[in-house]
């Protein structure tokens, strides 16, 4: 028997969950003395929780509900750009991690500034402003949208609660409160998920061996060609790499995070756990979306209603299958979600927003003013999120934050072009990136304007119609050739200019000296206690 409607626990579970983040808020409020401790955690947060609440922040209540639509819809290759995080990782989580803790006092934008100039700074920066102000408001819109859907209530309203509350638990408790919430709403997210995942494969008649045929058939048919213009397996792989460059390599939500463990070693692993929870989540989520297929198909099952979208699917899902108090905890888990992504992108702006900028312009300021200045940041993006949502609920997403969406794509194009000379070229200087820096925002400029239709119906056209030379291939791809058209020009460009070979401490080479070193005296040390005891 299907029941769409909400119980009064299913009610209570959801106003707790929410009121419970603004209590831890509330609990560590009072140690929140300096900057130290309001952006870092006092250096000394255990690697178990700094790697769950990456993982939280990685997973986000967009991946709730996008991969299940993805895996309904039988385009399981989303999943792709997430199976190249871990490769990525493993091969740069060992050198950035330590240069960034020894390099950098909070914004990772710091090592851009001492490896290239200020410039190089503040464009890394106010990208990420940029890109995670508008995020922001997309996570916080597309929540609020399906909790209005689920509690049956105004979208307006969700918006401004759940908004209030992820802008006091960060307001009050810092990194701290953020990550320790995070821990808590990433186990309830897993917990979620696997209540679901149960539903679906035990009680159709031969359910796992059903969604494992339906799995196989998925991953045979999928679109293996090598062409750059459809969303392919190749073009997931690709982009997959660079999205992993730039989240463990020039994010700051998750550089801080590196921070804030007591050594190198903790930072490194927990990292590692990051990365390899989200992973099978991912898996999981895209599973439940493959599983709702087999699930309606059954005799268990009253069929869907006519013209469901695939997103549409697992919301359905959730509100007509799920017991009393059970559907409560899935809509918490949601909001656990939305709340976990948030409050690390504000907490994130607010040192952003002292670090490269408050200190800029005042340099001496005391450590108290600072704070003070971080949290009248948190304040600020946390209300202008809850407007941006507004705006999104309002116009439906479209209108004037399109262009605005499309302005920050091309104004901070090449971010890992910039991490990557950086790190592997000495002979790259700020001059030849000034260079790559305007190559990859024209190349980008180029692309959108080309790529983009504006208008309806018949008046649909193209921005900038160049016939034969638009731009055609698929979206995801912007976000390989930038990267790739900033390192290339950079690098030429960096061979005109005098010679001025980077400070070896900042690039791999310098961290590779560094262990060479270690390995060296390690050895001359044992050999040294050997000849002692003879």
């Amino acid at each position: 028997m299907e029941n769409t409607g909400l119980h009064w626990i299913d009610y209570s579970i959801v106003i707790g969950s929410i009121l419970f983040a603004i209590g831890i808020g509330y609990y560590f409020a009072h140690r929140q003395k300096g900057t130290e401790q309001y952006f870092a955690g006092g250096r000394n947060i255990p690697s178990w929780a700094i790697g769950m609440s990456i993982f939280a922040t990685l997973i986000s209540s967009v991946t709730f509900l996008a991969y299940p639509g993805s895996g309904y819809a039988g385009d399981w290759i989303l999943l792709v750009q997430g199976l190249m995080v871990p490769i990525v990782l493993v091969c740069i989580i060992g050198f950035i991690v330590p240069l960034f803790r020894r390099v950098i006092r909070l914004s990772v934008y710091e090592y851009f500034e001492k490896r290239f100039g200020r410039f190089a700074r503040f464009y890394g920066s106010s990208a990420f402003v940029l890109g995670h102000f508008s995020k922001m408001g997309t996570v916080l819109f597309l929540v609020s949208l399906a909790m209005s859907r689920f509690m049956n209530m105004d979208i307006i309203l969700i918006i401004v609660v759940l908004g209030i509350a992820v802008t006091a638990l960060t307001l009050m408790g810092g990194i701290e409160a953020v990550i320790w919430m995070d821990v808590i709403q990433g186990f309830l997210l897993i917990l979620g998920g696997v209540i679901c995942i149960s539903i679906l494969l035990f009680r159709p008649e031969n359910g796992i061996q059903n969604v494992g045929t339906e799995i196989v058939s998925q991953v045979q048919n999928a679109n293996y060609s090598w062409n750059f213009v459809d969303a392919t397996f190749w073009v997931l792989a690709f982009n997959g790499i660079f999205y992993a460059l730039q989240k463990y390599g020039t994010d700051q939500t998750i550089v801080q995070r590196y921070i804030t463990a007591k050594d190198d070693k903790s930072a490194k692993k927990a990292a590692y756990i990051g990365v390899f929870t989200s992973l099978p989540v991912w898996t999981l989520f895209m599973v439940i979306g493959i599983a709702l297929i087999v699930f309606y198909r059954s005799d268990v099952a009253h069929g869907l209603p006519e013209g469901l979208k695939a997103d549409e699917v697992f919301p359905y899902f959730i509100s007509t299958q799920l017991p009393v108090g059970i559907k409560g905890l899935i809509i918490a888990a949601l909001a656990a979600g939305a709340i976990s992504s948030l409050d690390s992108d504000i907490n994130c702006l607010a040192a952003i927003g002292v670090q490269d900028y408050y200190l800029k312009l005042r340099p001496k300021a005391e450590d108290k003013r600072q704070l003070q200045v971080g949290r009248y940041i948190v304040f600020i993006a946390g209300f202008a999120a809850i407007g941006v949502s507004m705006l999104y609920a309002i116009w439906e997403g479209e209108g004037v934050l399109g262009v605005v969406f499309q302005l920050y794509a091309i104004f901070s194009a090449g971010i890992v072009g910039i991490l990557l000379l950086g790190l592997f070229s000495k002979r790259a200087n700020k001059k030849g990136l000034y260079w790559g820096i305007a190559a990859a925002m024209a190349f980008t400029a180029y692309a959108m304007l080309t790529s983009t239709p504006i208008g309806v119906g018949a008046n649909k056209r193209i921005l900038l119609d160049l016939g034969a030379l638009n731009y055609t291939h698929h979206k995801l791809m912007l976000g390989v050739y930038s990267h790739i058209v900033l390192l290339v020009v950079g690098y030429v460009a960096s061979l005109f200019y005098f010679k001025e070979n980077a400070p070896e401490e900042l690039t791999i080479h310098g961290y590779l000296r560094m262990k060479k070193e270690e390995k060296l005296n390690k050895k001359t040390t044992v050999s040294g206690a050997v000849a002692q005891n003879n």
